[in-house]
């Protein structure tokens, strides 16, 4: 499926151009002059990037940045700021925000498009660390969300973060000091019997897939689908 770009943009020329030279690589786009409305677009269609002009009427490109961070359905969106070049102050502080990056007008539409290339590929690199996939179990580790062949699965945080370690390394014996440590928050290595008791729950979870998580006496845990 083509990836959907909203350009935010008052001028009504800039904007064709941009969406123009988009879609000419394939891309499928939306265009929004009002910075009010742009707001209300992205929330109702979440693109999978936006091109934001700072200079708007309504609601400026910085506003509407803020408000989508503060949502958490847009928080993630890819953007890029359109920025004068007498408004170093602006390009600034959208960068301190978290936008991915910006052009200065006026700016190459050759330029433009490498740059919403190089963002849209690293936001799908990110996208694929947060999931992680083996056997039956699927994790989102950006939603906390597990599920085991498609079924939501229920896990404690500590349950998640202790079975991601492990099907993130499979085949390698994983200390269990070291989980305890690093996974667990356990300093104490040496009293502790708090991660057998998260193994046998996660077991218990995993039901005819227990034996996926192996036991290496003495030394620790792993995980193996072959088990």
């Amino acid at each position: 499926m083509s990836m959907h770009i909203l350009i935010v943009e008052d001028d009504e020329d800039i904007a064709g151009l941009v969406a123009f030279r988009l879609e000419r690589e394939g891309w499928n786009t939306s265009m929004v002059h009002h910075g009010t409305e742009a707001w209300e677009l992205i929330r109702a269609k979440i693109p999978d990037c936006v091109i934001l002009d700072v200079m708007l009427p309504g609601m400026n490109g910085l506003e509407i940045f803020r408000a989508m961070q503060a949502n958490p359905l847009t928080a993630g969106i890819p953007t890029l700021f359109l920025t004068a070049k007498a408004q170093p102050d602006d390009r600034l502080e959208g960068l301190a925000l978290g936008a991915d990056d910006y052009i200065t007008k006026p700016f190459s539409t050759k330029e433009l498009v490498l740059r919403v290339r190089n963002i849209l590929k690293r936001a799908n690199q990110s996208a694929t660390r947060m999931l992680i996939s083996a056997g039956p179990i699927s994790l989102d580790k950006n939603s906390l969300h597990a599920t085991l062949n498609g079924a939501t699965l229920d896990l404690t945080t500590s349950e998640f973060k202790l079975l991601a370690y492990l099907l993130e390394r499979p085949g390698k014996v994983q200390d269990r000091y070291k989980l305890q440590n690093l996974i667990l928050g356990y300093a104490d290595t040496t009293q502790t019997r708090a991660l057998d008791t998260h193994i046998k729950r996660l077991r218990q979870k995993l039901g005819e897939y227990a034996s996926c998580i192996v036991t290496e006496r003495g030394i620790g845990y792993y995980y193996s689908p072959q088990e």
